[in-house]
């Protein structure tokens, strides 16, 4: 567990190569540091810096790209606190996909203004690294590390509105919150890394597949879990989310609904698929924590769908239905198996489409109207029909409807939920076939009540009479970013081999062979 003289001779002997894996986290390290040097300096007090992190970003993905072009993934590095596979390759760019997105979203939309530009862009790099480390953790205590990296910037962003009481309510509320489940899995992966004696978390799940699920790795596990769920925001770790949401402005919800999950769910892909590809029995997990997950994930997309039906302010609205779809992507979680996973990177690449765009038509409307409320919405296709029909598009897609990539989404994760049901009723101990099928009923039925409120907001700006006569005029910059995302959705929901193709691959790392 701890270093060893020929650990550390190893490390520095392959510290090029490890470097190079590094190449995408370095970019944004780049970009963080240029960005808090700028601030040192007088002169760039009055020029704003989001360049910057566009630059940052970008250089990242290409970085990732190549890496993933290239098709060759060394595995662990960094002396085994890091991983380097197909999947945290393709989360890591949906994270930065999301950065970026947000970036442009905030050079349209004014928030930050220039004076702030250069801490609230440090803010977002540094949350953005941080969700890249958790996706490629390999060892407790970088889970750890990763986890406070992302959490402690995203705590600042929530109330980076300065004046604004809500955002520092949003922000403390969040801040309580996440210490205290920072806490409670600090704890957990204390037990874990005391019961085994090794932090490593191939070590770990070897170990668990030796020992058995016992009280203290039971424990070790829900305790760590805690951590996770809270930035995923399922039941029961949700509460802060609709505050938060609503508190911060809409650019910044925009990005920890979607880069934040992205983080988490390829964290937690990691720990739960770990966990099972080291057991010998296929359903030892699944019994064992999957039926628990389901449980979550169930109460997770209910509570979600129904506590948004009476909201009108459009980020609350929103941040029940980010808790929603944390909740189907658990679903294609809980079932451990490569076509879950892979179903679960493709809803995860959808959703930050869609729901950035979401985000994005909000952060416009308050800037045009003064307001965040469904009434801002109605008759918007009057006033702008080009941000109205995306706007459409984005909560079609959140819903679930053909042709578009949500409805891609959705359907390969319940297919995938269907097709384990069918294996479990056949093979599995009694009762994990049960426990599937009624999470594939369940996604299927909510998936109906999502219908309302979002359907319910497309009504307002579709077919009732506006506010006010006066159009709204639209910033270039926004109808191009609604634009790629609008098409970006309509290519993905009716071509979905491209796609598909990748997510398979990613999913690769987590077949038991």
């Amino acid at each position: 567990m701890f270093p060893t003289l020929t650990s550390v001779q190893t490390l520095q002997a392959n510290i090029t190569s490890d470097l190079l894996m590094f190449l995408p986290e370095l970019a944004v390290i780049g970009g963080l540091l240029t960005l808090l040097l700028l601030r040192l300096i007088p002169r760039f007090d009055r020029v704003h810096l989001g360049g910057v992190a566009v630059v940052a970003l970008t250089v990242a993905i290409f970085a990732i790209g190549y890496q993933m072009h290239d098709g060759e993934w060394p595995g662990s590095y960094f002396g085994g606190m890091l991983t380097s596979d197909a999947w945290g390759g393709l989360v890591r760019l949906i994270v930065l996909a999301a950065a970026l997105v947000t970036v442009w979203l905030t050079l349209q939309t004014g928030i930050p203004d220039r004076d702030d530009s250069a801490d609230f862009y440090t803010l977002v790099l540094g949350a953005t690294l941080g969700m890249m480390l958790m996706t490629t953790a390999s060892h407790l205590m970088m889970v750890f590390i990763a986890v406070e990296m992302a959490s402690l910037p995203g705590y600042a962003l929530a109330g980076f509105r300065k004046g604004q009481r809500q955002g520092s309510e949003a922000a403390l509320k969040y801040v309580v919150y996440g210490a205290a489940a920072s806490g409670v899995m600090l704890y957990g992966i204390t037990l874990l890394a005391g019961t085994f004696g090794s932090g490593t978390l191939r070590e770990v799940a070897l170990g668990i597949a030796a020992r058995g699920f016992d009280l203290p790795v039971l424990a070790g596990l829900a305790l760590t879990f805690v951590g996770l769920g809270f930035k995923l925001a399922t039941v029961p770790f949700q509460f802060w989310c609709p505050d938060v949401f609503e508190g911060a402005a809409a650019e910044v919800a925009g990005f920890l609904s979607v880069a934040s999950k992205a983080g988490a769910i390829g964290l937690s892909g990691r720990l739960v698929l770990s966990l099972h590809t080291a057991q010998a029995d296929r359903w030892a997990v699944p019994t064992q924590i999957g039926v628990g997950l389901a449980v979550i994930a169930m109460l997770t997309v209910t509570f979600g769908n129904l506590a948004a039906f009476g909201q009108n302010n459009l980020k609350r609205l929103l941040a029940y239905s980010t808790i929603a779809h944390a909740g189907y992507l658990l679903m294609g979680l809980v079932i451990m198996t490569p076509l879950g996973a892979a179903a679960v990177l493709y809803y995860l690449a959808v959703y930050a489409a869609m729901n950035l765009g979401a985000f994005g038509v909000v952060a416009w409307v308050r800037n045009a109207t003064g307001s965040e409320d469904l009434a801002a919405f109605r008759g918007l296709v009057q006033r702008n029909p080009l941000v109205a029909v995306s706007m459409t598009v984005f909560l079609a897609s959140l819903l679930g409807l053909p042709p578009l990539a949500g409805f891609a989404g959705k359907f390969q994760v319940l297919a995938a939920v269907y097709d384990a049901a069918k294996e479990a009723t056949l093979t599995a101990p009694p009762g994990v076939g049960t426990v599937f099928f009624v999470l594939l009923a369940v996604g299927a039925i909510n998936t109906a009540l999502s219908a309302y409120y979002y359907l319910r907001v497309a009504r307002a700006m579709l077919l009732e009479e506006p506010t006010s006569p006066e159009s709204l005029p639209t910033h270039p910059g926004i109808i191009i970013l609604c634009g790629v995302l609008v098409v970006a959705l309509i290519a993905a929901g009716v071509v979905w081999e491209p796609l598909i193709g990748v997510t398979n691959s990613a999913a690769e790392p987590f077949r038991i062979t």
